[in-house]
């Protein structure tokens, strides 16, 4: 027997549809990710409207997709006169329907999405090609595939690849953004994701030489501006602000004391895994986006204490390895890059200050060992600089050093 129920009319739209008799498996699955009571009821309702959409519509069970869920939400949602009670949030349906697409295909009801890009098979091929030969990170080949895939759509409009249909003006347009008016910065991006390719496509046997000439090099200067950094006044307060009570509090307090702590990075700090802390040792394990190799950090004292306050009396029971997973449902889930950072940017506005980007926090901390005479290797040695040179920026912050070889303004007093 079903443990929620629904209205009268909801629950008859969910079991005269074909959907109903997946109702039960449906709140089942949301039971498991520990979704609440709650929670599970407004999804079900969701789901009877867009069950009583599916019969209005005579739609089969196997015409169930992402298409027919789009369709739902931009076609049907915008002009819905379903009668009372209809819920008719999108983030609602959106969320709702993604899980019942899952248990349909768990079930075996629907086929399995495929991706049906004319250039899912190139992409899949060079996202390869990226992580073996080039050991690019995570977010380099996403980043890269995304403009790849415009890049496909503006070059190949048809479908079809053909690396000797491609001249090298329209490359050079393509990179140089003409209709979007890019950035310097983007343009270099662009550039590189658009060269990688190119030297795949060599490799494979294209004669792409012209291609790669095509490509605009962008101006610039290492090294050439100044981080912006924290004083120890400010990470003071930021500190401080984490003194009040609110949900997750120790989870981010320990992640931003990861951050100033360390210098490390959001992803480096939200792929943690238990077994990368070795508490007797006093360390903690970093593993490297590239090479597929770790890097052993020293664990401060203060950094370690707050990891252990979360662990003992914040974090939720959970399967998962990640030291820090989500506090909501679906549960058993480590956080995303994106959990990192909008801890940080909460504790700004706490502080009343603007929506600064997260890796200042980084500078700040190197910032500070230079400070305290940590000498230059070490720093890079921290924050796993491939080159001692990228570390090199973190001289021009150190007022006080450069303040004692400064010359003498010329014609100003000896």
């Amino acid at each position: 027997m079903n443990p929620i129920k629904l209205q009268p009319g909801p629950r008859q739209w969910l079991e005269n549809s074909p959907l109903g008799q997946f109702s039960d498996r449906y709140l089942e699955h949301l039971s498991q990710a520990r979704y609440s009571p709650s929670t599970s009821r407004v999804y079900l309702c969701c789901i009877a409207h867009f069950a009583h959409w599916i019969s209005t519509e005579r739609l089969t069970l196997a015409s169930m997709d992402e298409a027919a869920c789009t369709r739902f939400l931009q076609h049907h949602l915008p002009v819905c006169d379903c009668p009372y009670p209809t819920r008719r949030l999108p983030h609602e349906l959106r969320a709702a329907i993604s899980h019942l697409l899952a248990i349909l295909r768990s079930e075996g009801a629907i086929p399995e999405a495929t991706n049906d890009s004319e250039y899912c098979e190139e992409l899949t091929a060079f996202v390869a090609y990226m992580r073996d030969v080039g050991g690019l990170a995570d977010n380099t080949r996403t980043a890269r595939s995304l403009i790849l895939r415009r890049f496909f759509q503006e070059q190949f409009p048809d479908g079809v690849i053909s690396i000797t249909r491609l001249e090298p003006a329209p490359v050079r347009r393509f990179i140089l953004g003409e209709l979007h008016d890019w950035s310097s910065g983007t343009i270099r991006t662009v550039g590189g994701a658009i060269g990688c390719y190119l030297r795949f496509r060599q490799m494979m046997g294209d004669d792409v030489q012209h291609l790669l000439k095509a490509i605009p090099r962008v101006a610039c200067w290492r090294l050439s501006s100044l981080p912006d950094v924290f004083s120890d006044k400010q990470i003071k307060v930021l500190l401080a602000s984490f003194d009040t009570d609110f949900p997750s509090r120790r989870r981010a307090y320990s992640m931003v004391r990861c951050l100033v702590d360390l210098g490390l990075r959001t992803s480096e700090v939200a792929r943690l895994q238990l077994e990368d802390v070795d508490w007797r040792q006093g360390t903690l394990r970093i593993s490297r986006s590239k090479g597929r190799r770790f890097d052993i950090l020293p664990l401060p004292p203060e950094t370690g204490d707050a990891i252990v306050k979360y662990l003992q009396h914040e974090r939720p029971p959970s399967v998962n390895r990640a030291i820090f997973v989500r506090h909501v449902a679906p549960y058993d889930l480590p956080i995303q890059n994106d959990s990192v950072r909008q801890a940080v940017f909460a504790a700004y506005k706490r502080c009343g200050w603007p929506k600064t980007g997260v890796h200042i926090l980084r500078h700040s901390a190197a910032s500070r060992m230079l400070n305290s005479g940590v000498p230059m290797k070490q720093i890079a040695d921290i924050l796993r600089h491939r080159s001692i040179d990228t570390s090199m920026i973190y001289t021009k912050v150190d007022l006080q050093r450069l303040a004692a070889v400064a010359m003498p303004w010329p014609g100003g007093a000896a």
